[in-house]
């Protein structure tokens, strides 16, 4: 009978020590994501966010309905946004017109830049 308790007992341990285990494999989902706990040298290799309105979307319909998404609002060809005229709207690109200024918004800015830089090349 004491052969057997131990027995029981030494079961019982195995089996705690094993699902504490498996429990610690387990990743803890109230844990911020990695990217909440960068310090700041690690924020300096972040490229930064680009100041000025952005464009999220463009849209040319076959109808002539020519719209872009600028900062999750919706303008149409001739429409203003914060002053500025929506004055061209292109497959991957927009223009926008304030005063004299005009200002293009590509989709793909960085893809832009690496264009540009091919074409010099």
């Amino acid at each position: 009978m004491k052969r057997a308790v131990k027995r029981g007992l030494s079961l019982l341990c195995v089996c705690a020590v094993w699902h504490g285990a498996a429990l610690a494999q387990l990743a803890d989902p109230t844990r911020p994501p990695p990217e909440a706990r960068l310090t700041a040298a690690d924020l300096a290799d972040v490229p930064p966010t680009p100041a000025g309105p952005q464009l999220q979307s463009v849209l040319i319909g076959s109808n002539g309905r020519q719209v872009a998404v600028i900062d999750g609002q919706t303008v149409r060809k001739g429409e203003k946004i914060n002053g500025a005229v929506l004055v061209d709207v292109r497959k991957n690109q927009v223009v926008l017109q304030k005063g004299k200024n005009k200002q293009v918004l590509t989709l793909f800015p960085d893809d832009a830049k690496n264009d540009a830089k091919k074409a010099a090349h």
